[in-house]
């Protein structure tokens, strides 16, 4: 039995050990690609460790466009993303919970079914409400349309619908109204996934790249990973540079997960297990 066990113990890892390889060997290359030179980086086969290290490459990729600006717009469009993501999910989330209303398991069911439907389905109806309302290179066609989030809202819900009724009726007698009742009671109670909703929803603004880049004409108005068109010309991709650029961008989020990725999966578990 034990040396049955021991096989178990080893396969298991040995498998594990593949799945980590093959989820970071992407990041690996990407990397490695950064610090190489253009030749090294097209060449046939490719090397694995680059030859020469080509820190240069990190600082002509931050000359190729205003990543100083486009690290700002990011930073504004992330913060405004995060903040009414947030509320809105708040506010959605006790409703759909707490509150009494006529349709209001039909609405929610609507809500949820509305997620199988592909993002990409509704650019095009997102994009001509923007343009009607004349929004084009602003701040809110970059943070309008994503502000409510089923998924969020869903995650929050499960987590109100923990939190016993006698509660809401105590609060209710001792004279708090359900704004009070909301804010004082039941956001502190749901840290733990509202700061889950907050890092997942930084992580896709900061990511974002197809939708900030149908909305913005002006380059100043662009973000981080719209940047990375800087390096694809006519004559061909700078691919060393693409992939230094990349790193610059990437560096965040990675940094941010490998912190938070305790407290992201603690929120998801907490929100999405009902009992």
């Amino acid at each position: 039995m034990e040396k049955k066990m021991n096989i178990k113990v080893a396969l298991k890892y040995f498998l594990l050990t593949i799945f980590a390889i093959v989820t970071l060997f992407p990041f690996y290359w990407m990397i490695a690609s950064s610090l190489k030179s253009g030749f090294e980086v097209i060449q046939t086969p490719p090397t694995i460790v680059p030859e020469q290290f080509m820190w240069e490459n990190y600082s002509v990729a931050l000359t190729m466009a205003p990543f100083g600006r486009y690290f700002i717009n990011t930073l504004i469009v992330t913060a405004l993303s995060i903040v009414s993501s947030v509320i809105i999910a708040i506010l959605s989330a006790f409703a759909f919970s707490h509150l009494e209303f006529k349709g209001r398991d039909l609405i929610f069911s609507l809500f949820l079914a509305s997620m199988m439907i592909p993002g990409e389905v509704l650019i095009i109806t997102n994009f001509k409400t923007i343009s009607a309302l004349k929004w084009m290179d602003t701040y809110q066609a970059l943070v309008v349309p994503y502000m409510a989030n089923v998924l969020y809202i869903y995650m929050l819900r499960e987590f109100f619908l923990k939190i016993p009724k006698q509660l809401y009726f105590a609060a209710k007698v001792d004279g708090a109204n359900d704004w009070k009742f909301l804010w004082r009671i039941m956001v502190p109670m749901a840290k733990g996934s509202i700061i889950t909703i907050c890092i997942l929803v930084g992580i896709n603004s900061w990511n974002s790249f197809l939708w900030p880049l149908l909305v913005t004409n002006k380059e100043s108005m662009r973000l981080l990973s719209n940047g990375l068109t800087a390096f694809q010309s006519d004559a061909g991709n700078r691919y060393e540079l693409l992939m230094a650029a990349s790193t610059i961008i990437t560096l965040p989020v990675m940094i941010a997960y490998i912190f938070l990725h305790k407290k992201i999966m603690n929120g998801i578990t907490v929100g999405g297990v009902k009992g």
